[in-house]
């Protein structure tokens, strides 16, 4: 393969990793209309809420635990727990592409990604954990956008379904 096709397969990776990157945010700020029914808030003060939590973690836990009080119903519950659960589920590709390292090596080979993490073990440490961007991460990338896409639809319905400020 010439240099010119491996920077074209590398250029349409990236922008399907920024598909991914769009889709996500586009998912992850439903979770404002979720903060805002379940916490009985108007739209406005659940997007300072949201904006003040820093972390996708931090305002899905919000979430959870909000929909885990007492005054929501089973079926409401339920419903919320599922979407960020499903949520949950495609964080760890997402962070994958989004903190790491692009790496290319000295022979022209397929570039791959370096994990910015440190994985503390019992006794040892691993860094740096590498994957190929291939076909099969491409395909994962693409299977996860339309996830995002059919979690951002449910969580549409379950917004109109519970009455929550749009």
């Amino acid at each position: 393969m010439s240099e010119v096709e491996k920077q074209l397969n590398f250029d349409a990776f990236l922008l399907l990793v920024g598909k991914l990157n769009y889709a996500w945010t586009n998912t992850e700020s439903l979770l404002i209309h979720l903060i805002a029914g379940l916490a009985g808030l108007d739209k406005e003060i659940a997007t300072v809420i949201f904006l003040t939590l820093n972390t996708t973690r931090a305002r899905i836990d919000l979430v959870e635990r909000l929909s885990k009080l007492d005054k929501i119903d089973a079926v409401e519950r339920g419903a919320i727990l599922e979407l960020t659960s499903r949520i949950q589920r495609q964080s760890a590709l997402r962070n994958r592409y989004n903190h790491c390292i692009y790496a290319f090596d000295a022979e022209g080979g397929n570039p791959h990604t370096i994990l910015m993490r440190i994985a503390d073990r019992k006794d040892t440490l691993k860094i740096g954990q590498s994957r190929p961007l291939n076909d099969a991460a491409a395909e994962d990338i693409e299977a996860a956008i339309s996830e995002l896409k059919k979690i951002n639809q449910k969580i549409w319905k379950t917004i109109l379904h519970f009455g929550y400020p749009k």
